[in-house]
C-alpha cells in the first residue's frame, strides 16, 4: 500500500519550505510564501526551530540535545547545531544518494540495511565521524530499492563532502560540512536566540 505524502506537503507548506528539502522530486527549492500577519520575535524563533526539526525529522528532546552539545563546541553555536544534524546517519543516507527521501533514509537505517565501518547500525540519530565508511550490507543489496538506486545512479541529495560510490552502494565521509555546504532554509541564529532565553 502506498504511503500518503499529504501530511509532508501540508506541513512543509505550513512552515513555508519546499518539500524538495525532504527529497520530494518535482518540487523546486524556492521559498514558499509565509503566512500573512505580523509575527512576534518569539514566534519567528519558534518557527525556525520547527522548520529545522521537520526537515531533519528529530524530536524536541533530540534537537535540544544537539543544541546543548553545540554550545560546547568551537565555532558558532547555530552553525554547529546544523552540522550536528547533518551528521545523523539517516541524513547521510539521504545526502549520499542511498535514499530518495528523508523518510526513506530513516526507514533504511531503522531496518538495519546500513553498516558503518563494517558494523550494522540501526539508529537514525547515530552521528558519523570524518573518514567513516557507510555502506549497504550485502544481504540488502538485492532489494528492489537499492537495485533502483544503482540503476538510476541516484544523485538525489548528493553533496560534495560525502564521497558517494552508488555503483557499490558505499559512501565515505570525506569531511564535515560547513554551513555554506548546507542548503536548508533555516536561520539558525534565531534558534539559538530561542534556546538561550
Amino acid at each position: 500500500m502506498a504511503v500518503s505524502k499529504d501530511p509532508v506537503y501540508k506541513r512543509a507548506r505550513a512552515l513555508g519550505i519546499s518539500p524538495a528539502y525532504l527529497g520530494y522530486t518535482g518540487e523546486s527549492k524556492r521559498q514558499l510564501p509565509q503566512r500573512r500577519g505580523k509575527m512576534s520575535d518569539y514566534g519567528m524563533q519558534q518557527r525556525e526551530k520547527q522548520k529545522a526539526k521537520f526537515i531533519y525529522g528529530v524530536s524536541e528532546k533530540q534537537f535540544r540535545g544537539y543544541y546543548e552539545k553545540a554550545t560546547t563546541m568551537e565555532g558558532q553555536t547555530g552553525e554547529q547545531l546544523i552540522i550536528l544534524c547533518e551528521r545523523r546517519l539517516d541524513n547521510i543516507a539521504f545526502r549520499s544518494g542511498l535514499a530518495r527521501t528523508r523518510r526513506e533514509a530513516r526507514q533504511i537505517v531503522t531496518h538495519g540495511h546500513l553498516l558503518v565501518n563494517g558494523k550494522q547500525v540501526d539508529i537514525p540519530s547515530y552521528l558519523v565521524e570524518e573518514g567513516d565508511v557507510v555502506e549497504v550490507r550485502e544481504k540488502s543489496k538485492n532489494k528492489e530499492l537499492f537495485k533502483t538506486i544503482k540503476e538510476t545512479n541516484a544523485t538525489f541529495g548528493v553533496v560534495d563532502w560525502i564521497n558517494s560510490d552508488i555503483e557499490n552502494l558505499k559512501v565515505t565521509i570525506d569531511r564535515f560540512p560547513t554551513r555554506e555546504d548546507i542548503d536548508i532554509p533555516v536561520e539558525e541564529r534565531m534558534i539559538v536566540e530561542f534556546y538561550s532565553k
